[in-house]
């Protein structure tokens, strides 16, 4: 393959395995674990929608998760289960451009709205007699437009800077989708301006959300210890319990993938991290949020 960008026209994705009985059990599982993501997502959407008494802006973000995890997860499984049953592993390049870009975005997008539920459980909680005129829908939709918009800006700059680096030796990715640890390892070389890059973005879509959250949770923790009765403070703490669920799976996971330098990556053991969150994890939220959620599973039951 030529030293050279213009040259190239797709990469080989190795996926999992390369035994044909081990994919085939691996399509059979991917196709389960989609099947649940689209469902579970799905029908929580429309629960959100349809049923008055989850219009409010706890579930108005919750529904937002949905679609994301929905969008999320079907920017790589489809690939996924094309790869387990077909001898062709290839992806263009501009199919893995595109991958690229979309995973990005909807992670970054991810990052900043677990950061604004956690402002919206700290509003609830530390005045919940004006919780509805301070998360005002106008308030709401505000905040979800600006987590699209920084997730995909900081997706466009990111994109950009990866797929300008020079590709040699093979092109074969030895993961299931295009991400940025084995399209590092295919680089000639990853210049410091590169790795200043990543560590912006790292600093500005993962660290500074979740230093936000936390400030959110100590600001919560300190409203719920002047609560006096011992019922109202779990009752209290138990409507923050789901998203901080979602946060430590969600944040530990990226932090765990894109903290280190690029010289300590190690791809097999990154291959299972990055599966649960963006496979695993989008099944995983909308049972996070209806199983542990009163109102959701009542309103679950109304329509049988």
């Amino acid at each position: 393959m030529e030293r050279s960008n213009h040259t190239l026209t797709e990469f080989i994705l190795v996926g999992f395995t390369t035994d044909p009985m081990m994919q085939l059990v691996l399509f059979v599982v991917f196709l389960g674990v989609y099947s649940v993501t689209v469902v579970g997502n799905t029908i929580l959407i429309m629960l959100i929608c349809k049923d008055s008494r989850l219009h409010t802006p706890m579930y108005f973000f919750i529904g937002n998760l949905s679609f994301l995890d929905l969008w999320y997860s079907s920017v790589y499984t489809p690939k996924i289960l094309v790869t387990c049953i077909s001898e062709d592993k290839g992806i263009s390049f501009a199919g893995c451009v595109a991958q690229f870009f979309f995973s990005a975005g909807l992670a970054y997008s991810e990052c900043y709205l677990l950061a604004a539920m956690a402002y919206d459980r700290y509003v609830a909680i530390s005045n919940p007699l004006l919780y509805a005129q301070a998360m005002s829908r106008r308030l709401c939709n505000c905040l979800v437009i600006y987590s699209y918009t920084g997730g995909f800006v900081n997706a466009v700059i990111l994109t950009s800077n990866t797929f300008s680096l020079e590709f040699c030796g093979n092109n074969v990715i030895d993961d299931f989708f295009c991400d940025v640890p084995p399209l590092v390892k295919l680089a000639c070389d990853v210049e410091e301006r590169y790795q200043a890059v990543l560590h912006f973005l790292l600093a500005s879509n993962v660290v500074a959300p979740s230093v936000f959250i936390l400030a959110s949770y100590l600001f919560i923790i300190h409203a719920i210890l002047r609560i006096r009765s011992p019922q109202s403070r779990l009752k209290a703490f138990s409507t923050c319990s789901s998203h901080l669920i979602s946060v430590i799976l969600y944040y530990g996971s990226i932090l765990y993938i894109y903290s280190r330098p690029s010289s300590s990556y190690s791809l097999k053991k990154d291959k299972m991290v990055s599966m649960f969150y963006t496979v695993l994890f989008p099944m995983l939220n909308p049972m996070i949020y209806s199983l542990r959620n009163r109102d959701v599973k009542e309103a679950l039951k109304k329509p049988f």
